[in-house]
């Protein structure tokens, strides 16, 4: 099957770029068609550290534009989806031995002041011998700091920045992958194939985007076919998930002396996420895992810090993904940038592609409307820049409107108890009551899959965010997997695919 009519735009790629590109060029009015191999999210957007930051640590690589762009993006975007982000206070103990306390003042203080604060509180000095923050640590930690800045449930910002765009009118193949491309004159010839049905379709675009993420250098030898002296770097971060290690909200910011900074991060309530490490990768991406060496790193990365230690038995998860740099030549892969570069390759005045090579989560907006600024020469009539500020899905209430939101949700459905409405918010936003609808009871939701798990969220699930297994809600929609049992999963998988037919006619209309 052919599109006879040429579209505007094709994006391969399902991850943060591809739809932040698809929601910000729909909304330009452009005609947009995305594919995505797998799941969304399913690669790197969904094994992030799960943060908006500036990226402290990289102030000492000299990447003051990056820092710059990403501090200021925080607010920007902690605006825009104050259900799925939230500000997250970080104490950084003062480590005698490395990094001498005034060096980490300093790098804080430009932190604070390179961006501007309007919504996050500035960094203060803490007594740890004195201060709470400083009972789960080992004695011998005096100094410390907390700085701010925001957390974010990665997977689900894709997801909704897809949504966003289809409702905008772009086209999102879930489950399709992208065989072939090759020009035709003034446009691309793109070949895409169901990896379910196996039936095979051809796309016309007047513009290509390369947002392949660790797969870009794949896409441009063996569908683009193309040559070019870009490289990427593959670096696998991997981190772990355990039960919870104290007791408060804040996170924590390890200095360990091999140069490298790990995170512990309060994870689902009743757990704590470790995080990350920095590691050369030449496998397929796909195959990405945590490995025992990097397990035990992390573990021991905490425990140099904690009164309690931190085995790798306590270990009750663990996930990797593959962060594809630009490779600039950096000796390590701590040093290499976390910026991104954008590439327009149009051959003789052919029709254009661009390839995305790095990227942080933080700023994907802005590579989102660099991107199209790089396209807009060949896409006349293109709108301007308007994502700034404007809700995604679910988003549409103040960011200090968690709270008021959760117990006028309470309200309308006694039934909910302290563990179900929070976790409604937080995944939904503005958007949990269309879910829930006339339910008065939680029997009126149909099917329960264990924990708070209902038909009626998993129906949501596939019929507006294009969910089809059960990892894709346990793992990547909510992070439920930490709480149902293998059967339980076993269970809502079997469901999954006996209501897939019915979710695939939804989604059609």
């Amino acid at each position: 099957m052919t599109d006879s009519i040429p579209i505007d735009l094709a994006i391969i790629g399902g991850g943060v770029n591809g739809c932040g590109i698809a929601r910000d060029a729909a909304g330009r009015g452009l005609k947009v068609f995305l594919c995505e191999m797998g799941d969304l999210a399913q690669g790197t957007s969904s094994a992030s550290t799960k943060l908006f930051h500036g990226g402290l640590r990289y102030l000492e690589y000299y990447e003051f534009r990056l820092v710059l762009e990403a501090l200021i993006e925080r607010e920007v975007l902690l605006s825009a989806m104050p259900h799925i982000s939230w500000p997250l206070r970080f104490v950084l103990p003062h480590h005698k031995g490395l990094r001498p306390a005034w060096f980490l003042r300093l790098g804080l203080f430009i932190y604070d002041h390179l961006g501007g604060c309007k919504i996050l509180p500035g960094t203060r000095t803490i007594d740890l011998t004195r201060d709470p923050l400083g009972e789960p640590l080992r004695e011998g930690f005096g100094k410390g700091f907390e700085y701010s800045d925001c957390w974010v449930q990665d997977s689900r910002l894709v997801v909704l920045n897809a949504r966003d765009a289809a409702a905008r009118g772009a086209e999102i193949a879930v489950r399709t992958k992208c065989i072939a491309a090759e020009r035709a004159g003034d446009h691309w010839r793109i070949t895409v194939e169901n990896i379910g049905t196996g039936e095979r379709r051809e796309v016309r675009a007047r513009a290509l985007v390369n947002a392949g993420g660790p797969w870009v250098g794949q896409v441009i030898r063996q569908v683009e076919r193309l040559e070019t002296p870009d490289r990427i770097r593959l670096v696998r971060g991997s981190h772990i998930v355990v039960p919870r290690l104290y007791d408060h909200d804040r996170a924590y910011i390890f200095q360990q002396s091999d140069g490298r900074i790990v995170f512990t991060i309060p994870y689902e309530d009743d757990f704590t996420l470790i995080g990350t490490t920095d590691c050369e990768h030449e496998d397929d991406p796909g195959d990405a895992v945590c490995t025992p060496e990097e397990a035990a790193y992390l573990c021991k990365a905490a425990t140099e810090y904690f009164k309690q230690p931190v085995t790798v038995e306590s270990i009750v998860w663990s996930y990797s993904g593959v962060r594809p740099l630009y490779d600039d030549g950096a000796k390590s892969a701590t040093a290499a940038t976390r910026d991104y570069v954008l590439k327009v390759e149009n051959g003789s005045g052919n029709a254009p592609v661009l390839n995305i090579f790095g990227g942080k989560i933080t700023t994907y907006r802005r590579l989102s409307e660099a991107a199209l600024a790089k396209l807009a020469p060949f896409l006349p009539g293109m709108g301007g820049e308007w994502t700034a500020g404007v809700p995604l899905p679910g988003g549409d209430f103040p960011v200090d409107g968690v709270d008021d939101l959760r117990t006028s949700l309470r309200a309308r459905y006694p039934f909910l108890d302290e563990d179900w409405a929070p976790r409604l918010v937080r995944l939904y936003g503005t958007e949990a009551e269309q879910m829930l609808g006339d339910a008065r009871s939680a029997d009126d939701l149909g099917a329960h899959f264990g924990f708070n798990l209902t038909e009626a969220e998993v129906r949501w699930l596939m019929e507006k965010e294009w969910a089809r297994t059960a990892e894709d809600v346990l793992w990547r929609r909510s992070k439920l997997g930490l709480r149902l049992s293998a059967e339980e999963a076993a269970r809502l998988d079997q469901w999954m695919r006996d209501h897939a037919e019915t979710a695939d006619a939804a989604v059609a209309e």
